[in-house]
């Protein structure tokens, strides 16, 4: 071989290398470019995942009652059922009751006492446990002898709205703001992304075929992987309650019920009825109602035909409709039904009775020796000594009881409401309606505080004074911090006034000082409570907790009140050795005077929205949301 064609071959070798370097290197870095991106994509299904993962405490509940706390009974208003052996769980804002098939009351498990502070409601039966919704405490699973608590981190999923066990032991969790969670005994995921700001209102279905409810984006069928949205197919976007068997789905709204086979919609059935419940059987759709009874369809099996429906009436609202086995039952918030083929709907099942009107407390006083109680919609009841009922009072006047004051210089009791001054004499008796034609501000009255000669009212447009000399009023124009006073206390010549904007301090009707965030050591403007301690004034906020106001016009916060909190409207008492306060979702804050110190109470109350206090016979009355208890001093910190 000559220098010339081994010179040529090596030329020809370099090229071909050249050439595949120009052809490689593209390949490469496409591929480096790929695993990069499949890197990157990897790492944000990792986090997206861990995203849609809700951290959660669970544990076995050993609660016992606490001794020294005594609930006031109050109609239990009945939510759901579910079998539980040869008995049934019923669901209530008061706690768990269990019957027997007779209907005959078995036994009770009390909210705040032997089961979480929190409100009950729709359940659904696993393969071993019951699954139980609450309003405040998360999911509580019962098998019969124990208690389990699935309690998420996040305060705002602990409100459950709906819930379905399924057979494969997965656990469906409808919320307010969430979606649909899945809890598999060891995590708690979101259920689908599309759902992730749902208002979930109802679930129902099997494993691989779940649907759900929702409140403004209608009805989803989640099967396969895959979730569809139905809402074009229904009258009104707001669903009630789902009904499932097989491949066809009974989907209640307030304009009806449709029936979709094979996630297709059918018909409507019912039309035009609000379809609070429904449950279908092999005949039949039952229609449970607000106000109008249980409607029947007949479910025809030739064609699409539906034969002409049927309505029972039964007193209230249709709160849920089951199937189990043979038997069909109907909740009410007062009873329960079970379907007789021959004679309708007969109730098996009853409420136990109650001293209360209702379970909404939001005013509490001693006048005279007896207890009154203001709801937020439910009027007045006055109470005896043994928690027997004397009175009931309730009309267009005393609707949204905001506080309720007795006068110590006369015998006399002043309710105030949305709608006026109630004034009601030593007797019990209503003598007066005051509001905008009497000279008041506004027909709406927060809060009422008596001093010598008159009583200062708080209005959402000012502070309005009443005495011998008159009615007058006193607003921003005249120096008051803010229109809308929420609280107002008293002592001596002094007068306090909590307002959306700030603390007005008065002698007499003369403003004295203005305090706000800017000009002050308050912390927040929205003031919602106002107590006399001493020489001092405790001042309750929206969002801030208490704080202090010293007789120096200094203020001060207090060491072991870290957390901040929401003080409810004129939830603040000062007692004779404690100062009490009443917080939105979380509980009862006691100060001892002597060892100033705070103490935060959870144990006992049926629901951790404290709304109204009142002291009397040695015992402290703590109403809530859901209910009133009397706590003993024993009970207290």
């Amino acid at each position: 071989m000559n220098w010339t064609s081994l010179c040529f071959d090596w030329g020809m070798r370099r090229w071909r290398l050249v050439v595949v370097a120009l052809t490689t290197i593209p390949v490469v870095l496409v591929c480096l470019a790929f695993w990069r991106a499949s890197r990157v994509r990897d790492e944000s299904a990792r986090e997206v995942a861990a995203r849609a993962e809700f951290p959660y405490r669970e544990r076995v509940l050993n609660l016992a009652a606490p001794s020294g706390v005594e609930p006031i009974s109050a109609a239990p208003e009945f939510r759901d059922i579910a079998p539980l052996r040869d008995s049934v769980l019923v669901s209530s804002a008061a706690g768990l009751y269990l019957y027997d098939a007779a209907g005959t009351p078995v036994r009770a498990w009390r909210s705040g006492l032997e089961i979480p502070p929190a409100e009950p409601g729709v359940m659904s039966a696993g393969p071993s446990e019951i699954f139980i919704a609450t309003r405040g405490a998360g999911v509580l699973a019962f098998d019969g002898t124990r208690f389990r608590q699935i309690l998420p981190d996040d305060v705002a999923l602990r409100n459950v709205t709906a819930v379905l066990a399924l057979s494969t032991g997965r656990v469906l969790l409808g919320t307010e703001h969430n979606g649909a969670l899945a809890y598999d005994g060891h995590r708690l995921v979101a259920l689908a992304g599309g759902l992730k700001t749902a208002y979930v209102t109802a679930l129902a279905g099997v494993e691989g075929d779940m649907w759900i409810g929702t409140l403004t984006q209608g009805v989803y069928r989640y099967h396969a992987g895959q979730l569809d949205s139905l809402a074009s197919a229904l009258p009104d976007p707001q669903v009630l309650s789902i009904s499932v068997a097989g491949a066809v789905a009974w989907v209640g709204t307030p304009l009806g019920v449709v029936e979709f086979r094979d996630g297709q919609r059918a018909r409507t059935l019912a039309e035009g009825v609000f379809a609070k419940a429904v449950s279908a059987n092999a005949t039949a759709l039952a229609v449970g109602t607000e106000d109008e009874g249980i409607y029947t369809v007949p479910l025809e099996s030739r064609g699409m035909r539906t034969g002409r429906p049927a309505v029972q009436e039964v007193p209230g609202s249709v709160e849920a409709i089951h199937e189990f086995g043979s038997e069909r039952y109907a909740v009410t918030a007062s009873s329960v039904y079970r379907f007789d083929a021959d004679r309708g709907w007969r109730e098996v099942m009853t409420a136990p009775a109650a001293a209360l009107s209702a379970r909404n407390v939001a005013a509490l006083g001693f006048s005279n020796g007896a207890l009154w109680i203001g709801y937020f919609d439910a009027g007045l009841d006055v109470l005896r000594p043994d928690f027997s009922r004397s009175a009931h009072y309730e009309d267009d006047a005393l609707f949204c009881i905001n506080r309720i004051a007795p006068d110590p210089s006369r015998d006399r009791t002043a309710v105030a409401t949305a709608n006026g001054l109630v004034l009601f004499d030593g007797a019990g008796r209503k003598r007066q309606v005051l509001g905008r034609k009497d000279g008041l501000l506004s027909d709406h009255v927060t809060d009422v505080a008596f001093r010598e000669g008159g009583m200062v009212l708080a209005t959402p447009a000012g502070l309005t004074f009443v005495d011998s000399g008159g009615v007058r009023s006193l607003y921003v124009f005249q120096g008051l911090v803010n229109n809308h006073v929420y609280s107002v206390g008293v002592a001596g010549d002094e007068t306090v006034a909590g307002t959306l904007g700030g603390v007005s301090v008065l002698d007499k009707d003369a403003i004295l000082a203005n305090y706000t965030t800017t000009n002050s050591g308050l912390r927040h403007n929205w003031v919602t409570a106002v107590a006399r301690v001493e020489d001092d004034w405790f001042i309750g906020t929206y969002g801030a907790g208490v704080l202090r106001l010293g007789s120096d016009g200094r203020w001060s916060s207090f060491a072991d009140l870290k957390r901040s909190f929401v003080v409810n409207p004129n939830a603040m008492l000062a007692g004779k050795s404690r100062v009490y306060t009443g917080s939105l979702g979380q509980g009862l804050f006691v100060y001892d005077r002597d060892s100033k110190r705070w103490t935060n109470v959870t144990n006992g109350l049926p629901s951790l929205n404290v709304s109204a206090l009142a002291e009397g016979g040695g015992a402290l009355y703590v109403g809530t949301d859901n209910g009133l208890v009397r706590m003993s001093e024993e009970a207290l910190p």
